[in-house]
C-alpha cells in the first residue's frame, strides 16, 4: 500500500496554468503506475493522464491531451500534473492514483477551480 497526497490545486481564470503535485510514501513507489482522475460536481470519477513506471509511457483523456502534462519523479517518490490553458469545463476534484497489479490506492483529491 502507498499513502498519496495531492497538493496545487487552486482557483484561476481560464487560460491560467497550475502544476499539482502527488506526493507518495513508501520504498516501491517507482513500481507503481502513476495516474490522474478528477471528479466534477454531479459527474462520475473520469481519467485525465498515466504514466508508467519509468516515466517513458504517458497517456491522456482526448479532452486534455495537448494542454496537460503528466511527469514523475522517482527519486521525489512525486508525481506531477502540468495543466495549462485551463477551461472552467476542467473544474473538479482532481485525485492522484497508484495502481500495481493487485493494488489501487487513491489519495484525497484536491480541488481545482476555473472561472471563465
Amino acid at each position: 500500500q502507498v499513502q498519496l497526497v495531492e497538493s496545487g490545486g487552486g482557483l484561476v481564470q481560464a487560460g491560467d496554468s497550475l502544476r499539482l503535485s502527488c506526493a507518495a510514501s513508501g520504498r516501491t513507489f517507482s513500481s507503481y503506475a502513476m495516474g490522474w482522475f478528477r471528479q466534477a460536481p454531479g459527474k462520475e470519477r473520469e481519467f485525465v493522464a498515466f504514466v508508467g513506471w519509468n516515466g517513458n509511457n504517458t497517456y491522456y483523456a482526448d479532452s486534455v491531451k495537448g494542454r496537460f502534462t503528466i511527469s514523475r519523479d522517482n527519486a521525489k517518490n512525486t508525481v506531477y500534473l502540468q495543466m495549462n490553458s485551463l477551461k472552467p469545463e476542467d473544474t473538479a476534484v482532481y485525485y492522484c492514483n497508484a495502481r500495481a497489479p493487485g493494488a489501487s490506492d487513491w489519495g484525497q483529491g484536491t480541488q481545482v477551480t476555473v472561472s471563465s
